[in-house]
């Protein structure tokens, strides 16, 4: 699937009863102009979910297809990201617990938005692909019951593919803190009540119920589990 970087399907991931459904959820970077938009139709992709702020949006005609902008990281709160950069834990899943603690009405709003999408495929990206997208697929996963450990992988697949130029800081930020990629989206795992948290941000029952069902029993069927990355 020409055109969208390090996307990879969700399903085919251990749950606690089966494994996630194919061609239900996908995740990857934000789509590249030219991206192969036919390709995407033909993985049963119908609704795309873009999590960039306002200023990072790069207009894309994606044909036949809804396009939903939640913008995840509320830039407004300028103190709130002066924190996460003064403690070292920006560009990594260190900053997830201070975000969910914070913003649950805004991984309420990303989750809502998948739930509320037509029947089909949907694709939800952010910039690299990596934090914002791995928040929310995190939150996604935890709630279908999948796994922690197919989740950590799940983060570490997309992460080593994006921005690998980052990868030394974001290693010495980690070890600063006394943790691995793997070990911080454990931390931020372990106690996690995304159901909760995601009510009290403002999600409906219904909505989380609606993600439950997709993960588990919609999209078509596939031989793999992963969509061909970008060349």
């Amino acid at each position: 699937m020409h055109g969208f970087p390090h996307c990879h399907d969700l399903g085919g991931l251990p749950t606690r009863s089966g494994v996630t459904a194919h061609g239900a959820f996908f995740r990857s970077a934000a789509p590249r102009p030219g991206a192969d938009w036919r390709s995407a139709r033909r993985a049963g992709i119908r609704t795309v979910v873009d999590l960039r702020n306002d200023d990072e949006i790069e207009p894309y005609d994606a044909p036949g297809m809804d396009v939903v902008h939640v913008p995840l990281d509320d830039v407004a709160d300028v103190e709130f990201w002066r924190q996460v950069r003064r403690e070292g834990r920006d560009g990594s899943p260190l900053y997830y617990p201070l975000f969910l603690a914070r913003k649950p009405e805004r991984c309420a709003a990303a989750i809502a938005a998948l739930a509320e999408a037509r029947p089909g495929g949907v694709l939800f990206h952010c910039g690299l692909g990596r934090d914002r997208t791995g928040l929310v697929a995190l939150l996604l996963l935890a709630l279908a019951d999948v796994e922690p450990a197919a989740i950590v992988a799940d983060y570490l697949r997309a992460a080593r593919s994006a921005a690998p130029h980052q990868a030394p800081l974001i290693e010495a930020a980690l070890r600063h803190h006394g943790t691995t990629l793997a070990g911080a989206v454990r931390a931020t795992l372990d106690g996690l009540d995304p159901a909760g948290l995601l009510l009290a941000g403002g999600a409906t029952s219904a909505q989380l119920t609606a993600i439950r069902t997709r993960s588990t029993h919609e999209g078509r069927p596939r031989r793999s589990g992963s969509v061909p990355r970008a060349r």
